[in-house]
């Protein structure tokens, strides 16, 4: 769109009437009046010429009359362009207002962007604080549980090290008791050993003679036997169990009251271990079967009642 130039220049004024011309607009080739033209052109007129009063009708009747195209063959002396209107350009002030609106836009959209960018880097920042604060709790928490590895491996080896002290000196306080039960052991067989040899060395001790009554039921046994069958009867026992009896004791020592068993020191008749157990029943022990006899039987009374009941020992298990 091109506004007419020629629309802002100033008419004579001829006569008591005014010729306005209204502002023009030539577009495809045409021309067209500007419906604000009107009033545009009464203020230039008015600040053209502040001293000519203009009737209100006159001035309309000029705004309303048609705007006649330069070299017209019906224009007169009167419609003549005369010299330009001295008023305010006024594209200069739609430029210098437009600028100042686009400054103003610039501006706010110029503090939009610092404002976004602003808070941006304060995000950005605060995640990078926020990173750095878990990466400094995540490495106190590293080095704490070093720290708590580090003491449970020190405290494992120093339980290590006293079981293993405890386990050494038990291992060589049991090493001790056993050398010192080896050789107590020792100590004691050759002890033995050394008895049996006196005794051997030694003449046999003379036997001592039984000096009580043996019954005619027990007439045929002798010896140490029929002593065996006279306690036996004597203990309030009868035949039957005395028979159980000779059948254990012909076992045990086949009655030799000088009887002795090395590997396991049972001694005598009854074969007691170990053979001075028998001192309870005589301080003649040793030499006196009758003695030996009696023994056994009191042994037998209070551990197997009676005499067969210690030969069914003596089968199921191999000792009475």
């Amino acid at each position: 769109m091109v506004v007419d130039e020629r629309a802002h220049r100033r008419r004579p004024i001829s006569g008591s009437s005014v010729v306005v011309r209204q502002p023009t607009t030539i577009a495809a080739g045409r021309r067209t009046t500007h419906p604000v033209g009107r009033s545009r052109r009464a203020r230039a007129i008015r600040t053209a010429a502040p001293h000519v009063t203009v009737a209100p009708h006159l001035a309309a009747a000029a705004a309303s009359r048609p705007l006649m195209p330069a070299g017209h063959a019906g224009a007169s002396g009167a419609d003549r362009p005369g010299p330009p209107c001295p008023c305010p350009r006024r594209r200069d002030h739609f430029v210098s207002r437009l600028w100042s609106r686009f400054g103003v836009r610039a501006l706010a959209v110029g503090l939009l962007v610092t404002g976004v960018a602003g808070g941006f880097y304060l995000e950005s920042d605060r995640e990078t604080q926020q990173r750095i604060s878990d990466a400094r709790l995540a490495a106190e928490a590293e080095q704490v549980e070093l720290e708590l590895l580090r003491q449970r491996r020190a405290e494992h080896q120093r339980m290590t090290v006293q079981r293993r002290t405890a386990e050494r000196e038990a291992t060589e306080k049991a090493l001790a008791t056993a050398k010192a039960e080896a050789a107590k052991a020792k100590r004691a067989e050759q002890v033995t050993q050394q008895k049996q040899q006196e005794a051997a060395a030694r003449p046999p001790a003379a036997t001592v003679p039984y000096t009580g009554e043996i019954p005619e039921s027990c007439d045929e046994f002798s010896g140490n036997r029929a002593i065996g069958c006279a306690l036996t009867l004597e203990k309030g026992w009868g035949l039957d169990q005395f028979a159980c009896l000779n059948k254990l004791w012909n076992k045990e020592s086949g009655w030799n009251h000088k009887a002795y068993n090395a590997a396991s020191g049972a001694t005598g008749i009854p074969q007691a271990v170990p053979g001075n157990k028998m001192s309870s029943a005589g301080a003649d022990w040793q030499t006196n079967p009758a003695t030996q006899i009696k023994w056994g039987l009191g042994y037998i009374k209070n551990r197997y009642s009676t005499p067969c009941g210690a030969w069914q020992q003596s089968q199921n298990a191999g000792y009475y």
